[in-house]
């Protein structure tokens, strides 16, 4: 017994160990072309030692700001070269894991960008933003010359059309690909409407957050959240129906099929269904979720206090560059945190989801810091209303959505005892969606997908699909 018990942590461990690599590092299977999964490591390392003598010897030094332009664009694209060589893939693989190596390697040079400008005094950032764009010398905030929630009570269509605008538009846009990310309806309508209680408390710090109410009410939650929340959800359930069964390129006779092929390189390779609650839902993952949205909430509010306290507008390349880098390194971050909270062999979170923790704290420190004047008028009372609302609010719709997935287990347990599984088609026409599931999802409270033998041929099986 002795010599036994000491090993058995270690082996848990090194199951641990490989489970979160499995988790953080997903690895490409059944490599259709082998060329583009190789490693090339000395020819790229030859056509990078002879770019830079190229443009060392080729290019014009003269002017020393623009040399400090290209160096810098150089050593980010040097370091986009390191990420693809010794950077985790994540967990994505489409349309190709040095994407998504990159992806990292950008956060992790914003992340040190954002530590950087933390010891500079604020004539220095002013001094590099100049730098970068000699623009923004002359830039104003938008609510400088902006009026907001002015003649609410004037609705007019003209009024109502001039708010359609490419803006509304990237609102719509961005909770279509939010619904795509968290693929839960709970958590999208808690999420947009906290944002409105948000942005009411927020509103005596930055004069933008003031909104008609129909503005706020039919424009903002009902049109723009709710219609990219039900696209994104509409293609979720898509994604979840369809079957994934992939053929090798070389295997497609056709041309037309050979590019559908190419194209469809841009799309999933599998779908994993996702349920955030479970009835027997432990204590750990309802903080975590709850921990999740206030982190959600931390960096929305980055956006708009980073352009009113370093002063661009919307339309700036600095802020829908920060946007985009978001956006994407979002998608890595919530399936690793999912997978956190879901997980019982996952005891940490991934390395994209530490790093985007970590890119939130240092923006809001960073508005803190250079913002001084902006928050020296905080009302305190705002924001303590703002949390306790944002506590209460968030914990009710947890308590409802937990309810809701008990309901809907005892429903499906109901089901599954009135039509005998194994004649579910023959007896009663059709075998409803996740009956198998939810009875295995009675004796472990994991999450696991549900799979569906409907008159329609459609499955998708525990991998979220068939990989091929």
């Amino acid at each position: 017994m002795a010599s036994v018990s000491p090993r058995a942590p270690r082996r848990n461990d090194a199951n641990y160990k490989l489970h979160f690599r499995m988790i953080n590092e997903q690895q490409v299977e059944d490599i259709c072309i082998d060329f583009f999964y190789k490693p090339h490591t000395i020819t790229l390392l030859t056509a990078t030692v002879l770019s830079v003598m190229y443009f060392m010897f080729t290019r014009n030094d003269a002017d020393s700001d623009d040399n400090l332009r290209v160096g810098l664009l150089v050593v980010v694209s040097f370091f986009l070269i390191i990420s693809v060589l010794a950077f985790p893939n994540g967990p994505f693989t489409r349309p190709h894991p040095a994407i998504w190596r990159m992806v990292f390697g950008l956060s992790v040079l914003y992340f040190l960008f954002l530590v950087f400008l933390l010891f500079l005094n604020w004539d220095q950032v002013r001094t590099l933003m100049f730098w970068l764009d000699p623009d923004l010398r002359y830039a104003t905030r938008e609510a400088d010359v902006m009026e907001y929630a002015v003649n609410c009570t004037a609705i007019t269509w003209e009024r109502i059309l001039s708010h359609c605008d490419i803006f509304a538009f990237g609102h719509f846009a961005g909770w279509a690909m939010k619904a795509l990310l968290i693929r839960s309806y709970g958590l999208c309508w808690t999420i947009s409407i906290t944002w409105e209680f948000t942005e009411l408390f927020f509103m005596h710090l930055l004069p933008n957050f003031a909104e008609c109410w129909w503005d706020q009410v039919i424009l903002d939650i009902l049109l723009c959240n709710g219609g990219g929340i039900w696209l994104g959800m509409a293609v979720c359930h898509f994604l979840e129906m369809r079957t994934y069964q992939w053929a090798s390129i070389k295997e497609i006779h056709t041309t037309t099929g050979k590019i559908k092929r190419a194209v469809l390189q841009f799309t999933p390779a599998s779908w994993t269904y996702v349920r955030w609650f479970d009835p027997k839902s432990s204590f750990q993952r309802l903080a975590g979720i709850y921990l999740f949205m206030i982190l959600w909430q931390l960096t929305e509010l980055n956006t708009f206090f980073l352009k009113h306290i370093f002063v661009f507008q919307a339309s700036h390349p600095l802020s829908w560059c920060r946007i985009l880098l978001i956006g994407v390194i979002t998608a890595p971050t919530v399936r690793q945190y999912y997978a956190y909270l879901t997980d019982t062999q996952c005891k940490r979170v991934g390395t994209q989801c530490w790093v985007f923790g970590a890119i939130a704290f240092l923006e809001a420190l960073a508005c803190m810091k250079f913002g001084h004047d902006l928050f020296s008028k905080t009302q305190i009372l705002y924001v303590l209303l703002w949390l306790l609302c944002l506590a209460l609010i968030t914990l009710l719709c947890l308590y409802w959505m937990v309810w809701y997935e008990h309901k809907k287990m005892k429903s499906f347990s109901v089901q599954s005892e009135d039509c005998d599984d194994s004649s579910a088609v023959d007896s009663c026409g059709f075998l409803p969606d996740g009956v198998s599931d939810q009875k295995e999802s009675l004796r472990s409270s994991q999450p696991t997908k549900q799979r569906t033998a409907s008159a329609r041929k459609r499955f998708v099986n525990d991998n979220g699909g068939k990989r091929q």
